[in-house]
């Protein structure tokens, strides 16, 4: 074999030697150096030649590359085995993106996905793969940030109808399944599981409900198909003002839905957004705001702890998982988050000026801030700071009315008055 011939990374699945194809039995007997997890190094071991070197590379994936530019560079063949098919969620592109798509060919198995949706008769064409295998994640909790090990999975499966999971010893379907019903999904979802894929034990579980899975152990490796088998949720803008939890006795305290609306759209949301909700009250805005950035994330802050229980209510009734309450008063905690492609202001307590002065500091070029005033106290106090930090501005203001019945008949009820201020960020 020449010395320059590629690195050959091979899938191989649980059936090991009998279920490779001839050129990757071949690319293995040759190779002097093959690099591989224990357990799949495990399945071709007794067919290599006894001067074939093994090495495992499990809690040491980042050397891979290192290991085979070094054997390369002494003139010896090098394969590495991963499951499955190595460009999806395997070692592939980190290989590809270290050392070249010229130094590497890659010869696929089948994808567990594969045999899980041929088992279950599931065309997967439209599928969407997320994967949890990997460090333990811990249980997900109501709010938790994208750092969390779940978070991905839980967004592929808000956004897609049916999506496959590869999961890990720690984040198990079990761990998957009580982090959706933490996260306010139930009968509407579906979960199957395949387990031991090719090995005389296989076992196959499909269409469990949510409630079973969260208090089950399957055999691993184990592989998972969340299905989506109702419709779901309700529309992302503009949802009726009373389908939110709100405080009593003062239910009401709620930006309203013509409002809301309207501030939502000055803000200029973009799919991937990070968005701030100062002041969130029952949620509403940053809810609403949390459904149009499906591939952002939303920070939300409430200084009333009855406000703040509610909102959380909300977020679990909506299934926004991309959405994180804290519970304080701004412009405390602000420092912690990301910054902010677009601010909301529902409410400031008292620090507005300051709050707006640290907003414009962490807004990224191009962004908004928009705020929603009730007083001509605060929204001069709002309008001075813009002046000040040399902001340009545009107001609206929005009365709106709605009808009530009077007798068999209707009359329009004006709501109060509301100001939306709109400030932009420049470009720099």
């Amino acid at each position: 074999m020449k010395p320059c011939e590629p690195c050959a990374v091979i899938g191989i699945l649980d059936d090991g030697w009998a279920g490779l194809a001839d050129r990757a039995r071949q690319r293995l007997l040759a190779a002097d150096l093959v690099i591989g997890a224990a357990r799949t190094l495990d399945l071709v071991r007794a067919q290599l030649p006894t001067d074939c070197q093994l090495q495992d590379m499990d809690a040491a994936i980042k050397q891979v590359p290192q290991w085979i530019a070094a054997a390369r560079a002494d003139g010896r063949s090098v394969a590495v085995l991963a499951t499955g098919d190595p460009l999806c969620h395997g070692i592939a592109p980190l290989l590809i993106g270290k050392l070249g798509a010229a130094q590497i060919e890659v010869l696929p198995a089948p994808s567990t996905v594969q045999l899980l949706c041929a088992r279950l008769g599931k065309p997967w064409q439209n599928l969407r793969i997320a994967s949890c295998h990997g460090a333990d994640a811990g249980e997900w909790w109501l709010g938790a940030s994208p750092a969390h090990g779940l978070y991905r999975v839980l967004r592929a499966i808000a956004l897609q109808p049916l999506v496959a999971v590869f999961t890990g010893s720690e984040n198990t379907p079990a761990r998957l399944a009580r982090a959706l019903l933490t996260a306010g999904y139930g009968a509407d979802l579906r979960l199957s599981v395949a387990c031991r894929l090719l090995l005389p034990d296989e076992q196959l579980f499909p269409d469990l409900p949510l409630a079973e899975v969260a208090e089950r152990e399957f055999p691993e490796p184990n592989v998972l198909l969340v299905e989506r088998v109702l419709p779901g949720g309700s529309a992302a803008l503009g949802r009726e003002d009373h389908a939110y939890l709100q405080r009593a006795p003062e239910k009401g305290l709620i930006t309203k839905q013509e409002a809301r609306v309207l501030s939502l759209a000055k803000l200029h949301l973009a799919a991937d957004a990070v968005v701030w909700d100062i002041g969130a009250g029952s949620g509403a805005v940053g809810l609403e705001a949390a459904a149009l950035v499906p591939l952002g994330h939303v920070w939300a802050i409430e200084k009333n702890a009855g406000d703040a229980s509610n909102a959380r209510a909300n977020a679990v009734r909506f299934r926004a998982s991309n959405y994180t309450l804290v519970e304080g008063r701004a412009p405390a905690l602000l420092d912690t988050w990301p910054d902010p492609d677009a601010v909301f202001i529902g409410g400031s307590g008292g620090e507005l000026a300051e709050l707006i002065e640290r907003i414009l500091g962490r807004l990224k070029p191009g962004g908004r801030l928009v705020m929603n005033f009730v007083t001509l106290e605060n929204l001069a106090t709002a309008t001075h700071a813009l002046a000040a930090a040399a902001v340009p501005w545009e107001l609206v203001q929005l009365q709106a009315s709605r009808s009530q019945p009077i007798l068999d008949m209707h009359r329009l009820a004006a709501q109060n008055p509301v100001w939306i201020l709109t400030a932009r960020k420049e470009e720099q």
